[in-house]
């Protein structure tokens, strides 16, 4: 028969024992999800968040505008790419607004001000290549933005930490893909 190894005091000094997880858990029930042993900063969490629903939302109408109005020879295919990313970028903002939700904070798609509270543009169009460009440019933004946010919460928040390295995974492939579109059109890198 095989002995199991139990942890030693030492290593699990840090573990709540089950009877002390269930008074936590009876305790201040209105806090919903919030249990006491977050770290972070609720309130500023909340505010970083509503900027990422904000981002994400103005990169939605983005990505749909220019899905609808490019044209060109391949425009059926960079159309179809640009609704991808739409789809995409609309799931990360209704992830965010429900993690939002979850933390006892209201998401705020109040179109007033929404270009304020984003970190990317809109942007106005144009032809293909520029409207790839406008991409790109809002991608290389988001992605540093989500890993300075990733930073900032490490440890404190590892829920609000793992959905933004998620999107962080996705706008990487985002930017990988109009870079790629990019060189195709223009026949050279953007980027070096």
């Amino acid at each position: 028969m095989r002995k199991l190894n139990m942890p030693t005091d030492a290593a699990s000094a840090f573990l709540s024992d089950v009877k002390t997880l269930r008074e936590r858990a009876k305790k201040s029930l209105d806090e919903g999800a919030v249990m006491p042993s977050y770290k972070g900063d609720v309130k500023k969490t909340v505010e970083l968040l509503q900027a990422v629903v904000a981002t994400e939302l103005v990169c939605v109408l983005r990505y749909t505008m220019h899905s609808i109005s490019v044209e060109g020879l391949t425009s059926e295919s960079v159309g179809a790419e640009f609704a991808e990313h739409a789809a995409s970028e609309r799931k990360h903002m209704l992830a965010a607004a429900q993690r939002i939700d979850q933390l006892g904070g209201v998401p705020n798609f109040n179109p007033e001000g929404l270009a304020t509270r984003s970190a990317t543009e809109y942007g106005d169009g144009g032809n293909l290549v520029e409207m790839v460009k406008q991409d790109l440019i809002a991608e290389r933004i988001v992605i540093e933005h989500y890993q300075e946010l990733i930073r900032y919460f490490g440890d404190n928040d590892p829920t609000t930490r793992i959905m933004l390295e998620g999107f962080l995974a996705d706008e990487e492939d985002h930017a990988t893909d109009l870079h790629d579109l990019l060189v195709a059109h223009e026949g050279k890198p953007f980027l070096s």
